[in-house]
């Protein structure tokens, strides 16, 4: 087959919300719920990637013709990473708050510099702040050999200060177990005024570790999320220094 015929004609996937070509899974309103446990992943580390792209709309740059108009628009990027703030002033920050089986209750995330620990309590840990959108982005692990001290983890984004909504990026999710495909959230829905957005939830149900797509975008910032889910943490006013870490 070649490749116009593929491009063409398409091709089933492996899963009912994924992809055989890219071995991932996609996390949709109709699809939301995947389990670690039942594709053998609930052991390792958990990688957790927030990555981000500004609009092809921020950079002064319009829609270019049609694909049949244009047939090699499909080797063009629509979009243009975000490298350095003189492009556009986005700072997202990935964020995990969890919850231990000994009712232990916390968050992990750059504000504060929270950056928690890998091989003890809470086996959560935040690899460092991308303040620009670079190409790796932010990343948190989740150490799945001490699965059993856990009892659930809400994963989420927030905007810090002085930054545009999240409509002006093109923000993903993408998770990558021990084993099986990758599970990728898109952050696409529109809420121009939102500040942060619950992205997932990870539970243990009865020893089954289930990823559910949540995808809610609040207002406010981690103390909504933190009232929308009942974590019941304090919080605070932060700041960040001046440099990332």
């Amino acid at each position: 087959m070649s490749f116009w015929d593929g491009l063409f004609r398409g091709r089933s996937a492996d899963f009912e919300s994924g992809s055989a070509a890219s071995n991932s899974i996609e996390l949709t309103k109709r699809h939301p719920t995947v389990s670690l446990t039942k594709q053998g992943a609930a052991t390792g580390n958990l990688r957790i990637n927030l990555s981000w792209r500004m609009r092809t709309t921020d950079i002064g740059g319009g829609e270019r013709g049609s694909f049949l108009q244009n047939p090699f628009k499909m080797f063009k990027p629509d979009v243009v990473q975000a490298h350095t703030q003189s492009m556009v002033n986005v700072d997202l920050d990935l964020g995990c708050m969890y919850e231990l089986t000994d009712g232990t209750k916390g968050v992990v995330q750059p504000l504060g510099s929270f950056f928690g620990e890998l091989n003890a309590p809470p086996y959560v840990k935040l690899s460092g702040d991308d303040r620009f959108g670079s190409g790796s982005g932010e990343t948190i692990y989740v150490n799945l050999d001490h699965r059993e001290s856990i009892k659930r983890l809400l994963v989420f984004v927030y905007i810090y200060d002085q930054t545009p909504a999240f409509d002006r990026t093109h923000a993903n999710v993408t998770l990558y177990p021990s084993n099986g495909p990758r599970i990728e959230i898109g952050l696409d829905e529109r809420a121009p005024q939102a500040r942060s957005c619950a992205v997932i939830t990870i539970e243990n149900v009865k020893d089954e570790f289930i990823v559910h797509r949540e995808v809610k975008f609040v207002y406010g910032f981690q103390s909504e999320l933190d009232r929308l889910y009942g974590w019941g943490l304090q919080w605070g006013r932060g700041y960040k220094s001046k440099t990332g870490r």
